[in-house]
């Protein structure tokens, strides 16, 4: 039986991943912070699975799950943790935003250089870094901390990818750029988005069909690819100060 780990399972994409690859049969390890979430979620999947409460903001915790791991042969890793803040950067609070970096970005490289390392051992496996749409744009005023997070994430992954090409490895490796999608980041974030999201069984069910394929910048729904896709074509000073306008309506919508 193949295992796939998921962290940030305890709702929203992570949890709907995780029922995804149960129904797929596979064996299950989620992470989360809330175990309480864990465990009704894993008590509705007809698979076996492995609970693993961890906070990723904290480093320490991070070596711990691998240490916890040590002896896991995984063949799927949903690199999913993470959260976003919404605000003026003059305003926002900066312990908030510093555990959002913690998590976005220090936490996803270390689990995603390990395990990587793992696979690549192994010469077999498949990771998924869940960034965001945000991580295609030069930058977004009033969630200019989040917009930088994930955009570390795209170029991570992209970077990763040549690598691994050049070297002859058989680890696929991808990153998952979804807009607004109809989960508990909305309330976290403190942000209410003017454009309507999709669900996040959308966004996985997408998601999985494009890792099929092999695609490595996975943008789920076609008016979302189109956004990103005529951005390139747009000047940045212009596309910054038109995500700032748009970025500016959801946090005073409010």
């Amino acid at each position: 039986m193949k295992t796939v780990l998921i962290t940030g399972a305890s709702s929203g994409i992570g949890m709907t991943f995780a029922r995804a690859y149960a129904r797929k049969g596979y064996r299950i390890i989620v992470c989360a912070r809330r175990e309480e979430k864990l465990k009704e979620l894993c008590r509705q999947l007809d698979t076996e699975y492995r609970i693993i409460t961890a906070d990723l903001s904290e480093e320490k915790q991070c070596f711990d799950l691998l240490e916890q791991l040590e002896n896991e042969d995984i063949d799927i890793f949903i690199n999913n943790a993470g959260f976003g803040l919404a605000g003026s950067f003059l305003e926002t609070d900066l312990e908030r935003e510093l555990n959002m970096i913690r998590v976005n970005d220090i936490a996803m490289h270390i689990l995603f250089k390990e395990i990587l390392r793992k696979m690549n051992k192994r010469g077999k496996g498949t990771i998924l870094n869940v960034a965001s749409s945000a991580g295609l744009f030069p930058g977004g005023p009033y969630m200019a901390g989040y917009y930088a997070s994930k955009a570390y994430v795209v170029s991570l992954t992209r970077a990763v990818v040549q690598e691994l090409k050049e070297t002859g490895s058989n680890v696929y490796v991808c990153a998952l750029c979804p807009g607004p999608v109809n989960t508990e980041f909305n309330q976290n974030a403190d942000v209410v988005f003017t454009l309507k999201g999709i669900s996040p069984e959308k966004c996985v069910e997408d998601c999985l069909r494009q890792m099929e394929k092999h695609v490595t910048i996975i943008v789920p729904s076609v008016l979302m690819k189109a956004a990103t896709s005529l951005s390139c074509l747009v000047p940045k000073s212009l596309l910054v100060a038109m995500t700032g306008m748009q970025q500016k309506r959801r946090v005073l919508t409010k």
